[in-house]
Formats: structure tokens, C-alpha cells, sequence
């Protein structure tokens, strides 16, 4: 039985290019408004798509809720895509596309000294295929893509010990309306957070 002290931290990301409103941080939005269940308390966060910012915020936001946090979840866009996809892992290093801010980090990856790759504790693919199989367009994928979203993940695999999520919510297609995909959005993580409480069923070890 959950207690009323989960806490999940939900963030979506700021303007970007052509998306003056970015469609994660509505998909954020609207997860705060309809939440997770009456025992999980929502918090949502917009980041700005900077490296900078994104890396203080994904700390702060972990160090202020880490006695109560449950969970973080990234919402992030994958442009051209119709697909909600779940992200398994964090890469690194490769980070060479510059931000909003024209910056890059120099060292191009998120923590010197890290591993090269985190994966989260909740086994995506699971979660991928059970909803696939109810008809949902739901894919998994191993490769955030090296850019923003990938590197707010890194750092909060690295902070948060693997309980995290990188949701990438799709730019085209009828997910892309916020009526569709914020439900469905609801129903994957309340999966997730299902998967965290019986570990010995579906996971797989955090670290290969």
C-alpha cells in the first residue's frame, strides 16, 4: 500500500524553436491538473533548454524533494514523432548540439567521471509492450538522443540512484492532442510507480 508521502516531480521542457509553448511542459501541466492518484503527490517544473539551467534544476529539485521523492519523470518532445516513447537509458558524453543559450558543454557530457551510461530501475520495455499490446502507441527505446532531454535524464539517474523516467511525447499525430496523450501519459507512469513497489517482478538491474 502506497503512502500519501510519495512524492513525483514531473517536468517538461520550455520554448524551443518553432514551439513557443513546448508540448512536454503542457503535458506536464495537465498531469498536475488530473495528478497521479489520490496517495502521489505532483510537482511540476519547466526547463529551460539549457544545459545550465536544466542541470541546477534537476539537482535542486531532487535535493529538495529527495527525503520524499518517490520518482522524477521528464517529459520531453520528440519532434516528427506520432509515438509516446520510453526512454531506458542515460548517455554521458556526445553532447555537442548547442542550447537555446548557444552553449555546449565543454567537456560535451553531463558528469565528468560518470558512467558512460545509467539505465532507470524501471524496465521500459515491460511497460512498453503491456500497453502496445492494449493498443497503445507506445515504443522503447535505448537512445535519448544526446541533447537536452537526454542530459536532464543522465543527471537525475545520477542523483536520484535510477528512479527516473524520460517520456518523449510525440509533436504529430492524434498523441499530439493533450486530451489524448495526458491520460495515457497518466496510465504509463501510474505503471511505473506500480513497477517501483514490487521490484522482484519486472525489473531488471539498474546497471549493465
Amino acid at each position: 500500500i502506497m503512502n500519501k508521502s510519495e512524492t513525483v516531480v514531473v517536468t517538461g521542457f520550455g520554448p524551443f524553436r518553432q514551439f513557443l509553448t513546448n508540448p512536454s511542459w503542457e503535458a506536464a501541466q495537465g498531469l498536475k491538473l488530473i495528478g497521479l492518484g489520490e496517495k502521489v503527490a505532483v510537482h511540476v517544473k519547466e526547463v529551460p533548454v539549457s544545459y545550465l539551467k536544466t542541470q541546477q534544476i534537476v539537482n535542486n529539485s531532487l535535493c529538495t524533494y529527495v527525503c520524499l521523492l518517490q520518482f522524477a519523470v521528464h517529459l520531453g518532445l520528440a519532434r516528427g514523432s506520432s509515438v509516446v516513447i520510453l526512454e531506458q537509458t542515460g548517455k554521458n558524453s556526445g553532447y555537442r548540439d548547442r542550447d537555446v543559450c548557444g552553449f555546449c558543454p565543454e567537456s560535451h557530457c553531463c558528469i565528468e567521471g560518470g558512467p558512460q551510461k545509467l539505465d532507470s530501475v524501471i524496465n521500459m520495455r515491460a511497460v512498453s509492450e503491456h500497453f502496445r499490446r492494449a493498443g497503445m502507441d507506445v515504443i522503447y527505446s535505448r537512445d535519448a538522443g544526446r541533447y537536452l532531454c537526454d542530459f536532464a535524464y543522465y543527471c537525475s539517474l545520477y542523483h536520484g540512484q535510477g528512479r527516473a523516467a524520460l517520456i518523449h511525447v510525440p509533436s504529430s499525430g492524434s498523441l499530439a492532442s493533450a486530451d489524448r496523450l495526458v491520460p495515457l501519459l497518466q496510465a504509463l507512469i501510474q505503471a511505473m510507480l506500480e513497477q517501483l513497489e514490487e521490484p522482484s517482478k519486472t525489473r531488471e538491474p539498474p546497471f549493465h
